[in-house]
């Protein structure tokens, strides 16, 4: 849809909320790196059979190319392409930097991602003038000091903010992609104009499911659900839903911008190129997502009372398992015991094509009751229904201390803050290839392609 004409300054007075997003951003840092990617069509992702892309160049974009579809898809829709397994600590790297610009204009930022940010800019109106001309100044600076282009959408509510940046952004085309307009304002005023021509899908909370229902009723666009009474709304999708869509279509989204939104879980998951069909097989992977988990949940100074495996079989059926203890848990040796439990507990001889493991329920370390020990009576009183606990957890810590096990993880993550994350781990951790410590960003997207480099996940957590 063409964008809305520039609004009258005075017409923005409330749209103080910005959504900045880097254009096509882990192809544009790979372009970046290697100026000789420039022009090409470039695909990051996974490169194996079941990978999936992250990121594109519009240059790809314009063969139908985008993130999600599976890399199989994307080889045949653009065989030219050159196809890369990522970096995803270069990544973080690059995102770290872009949200120091976004912190030198105001405090108030809410990171929803790598290359993502809602910001609101109602205070700093006197030093830094009006939406339109931050928004302006700020996608010169993430220009001038990361090389890199950005669209930032400027909005009354966080919705349309993020719709807004969206149109700013380049359009592929087959001759090269058409310039967007970088920087787009929608006004109070122009909200619904601007909303309901769009399709539904652009909405939050309109997954596949919930797409074919609304189809089902013949609601294509968002003015066709805005249409809908709500009641109608509720019955098909449910109450939260049904209401949370209609309040959208209406252009209501009173959710403010949260600076230092907090967690809400922390998690590992892993596709394998191929299925895997028995336990023995499966718990390797176990004990290194938990380690990982662990790791990340120690450097954020967090702990949790929930432990979830999730697992995909090879038909994509999921399942997912959860147990929640009584005390909070941060190391890799207790939260593998809880996870491991709930694998044993699940029949996989017809083959698991994914395996994750999260955390939730998170805490601030030391505030959620004493961590979860292995000596510690409580962990066999409260073992996943009908499962007994891992039976790899091994014996109390060194010493017979019930704190021993802690003094080791605290040791290993010093270590590894120190030399790598390579440098120490747990035997059950050993392969051919030396430490496999799982690391976040490994195998993002999907397994590498036989005989191919493996995504590097660099040092990035």
């Amino acid at each position: 849809m063409p964008a809305p004409p520039t609004p009258a300054p005075d017409a923005l007075e409330r749209c103080t909320v910005l959504h900045v997003d880097l254009d096509a951003f882990f192809a544009s840092v790979e372009v970046l790196d290697d100026p000789s990617l420039a022009g090409q069509p470039v695909i990051v992702g996974g490169t194996g059979t079941r990978g999936v892309v992250a990121s594109c160049t519009y240059e790809a974009r314009a063969f139908g190319v985008r993130s999600a579809m599976s890399s199989v898809e994307a080889r045949r829709r653009c065989p030219q392409a050159v196809f890369l397994g990522g970096r995803f600590g270069r990544y973080t790297e690059v995102s770290e930097q872009f949200h120091a610009v976004l912190h030198r204009v105001t405090p108030v930022v809410e990171g929803i991602g790598l290359d993502e940010a809602f910001l609101d800019v109602a205070g700093g109106r006197r030093l830094l003038g009006t939406p339109l001309e931050v928004a302006r100044a700020l996608r010169a600076a993430v220009r001038a000091d990361l090389r890199l282009d950005c669209a930032v959408g400027v909005a009354r509510t966080k919705l349309v903010a993020k719709l807004a940046s969206r149109a700013a952004k380049p359009v592929p085309g087959p001759s090269g992609p058409r310039p967007g307009p970088g920087v787009l304002a929608v006004a109070p005023d122009d909200e619904l104009s601007f909303l309901h021509p769009l399709p539904v899908r652009a909405l939050w909370g309109v997954g596949p499911a919930s797409a074919r229902r609304l189809h089902d009723l013949g609601v294509t666009t968002v003015a066709e659900l805005a249409a809908i009474p709500v009641d109608t709304l509720c019955r098909v999708l449910g109450d939260a839903n049904g209401r949370h869509l209609a309040a959208l279509a209406r252009g209501e989204d009173p959710r403010p911008v949260e600076a230092n939104r907090e967690p809400k879980s922390v998690g590992h998951e892993e596709t394998f190129a191929a299925d895997l069909h028995t336990h023995a097989e499966l718990h390797h992977h176990l004990v290194r997502m938990a380690d990982g988990v662990a790791e990340r949940l120690q450097r954020g100074g967090l702990g949790g009372r929930t432990v979830t495996v999730k697992v995909r079989f090879g038909d994509r059926s999921t399942v997912t398992r959860s147990h929640s203890l009584e005390r909070t848990v941060d190391g890799p040796r207790p939260i593998a015991a809880v996870a491991g439990a709930l694998l044993e507990g699940l029949e996989v001889a017809a083959g698991v094509r994914l395996l994750g493991v999260s955390v939730s329920g998170l805490v601030a370390a030391g505030t959620g009751g004493r961590q979860l020990s292995f000596d510690d009576p409580s962990f066999e009183e409260t073992p996943p229904e009908g499962v007994a606990p891992d039976p790899g957890t091994g014996p109390p810590g060194p010493g017979g201390r019930p704190d021993a096990w802690h003094e080791v993880e605290a040791a290993v993550s010093g270590i590894r803050a120190r030399y790598g994350h390579g440098a120490v781990g747990s035997a059950a951790l050993m392969g051919a290839a030396g430490l496999a410590v799982k690391r976040r960003g490994d195998t993002q997207w999907g397994p590498s392609a036989p005989g191919g480099p493996p995504a590097d996940a660099g040092d990035g957590n």
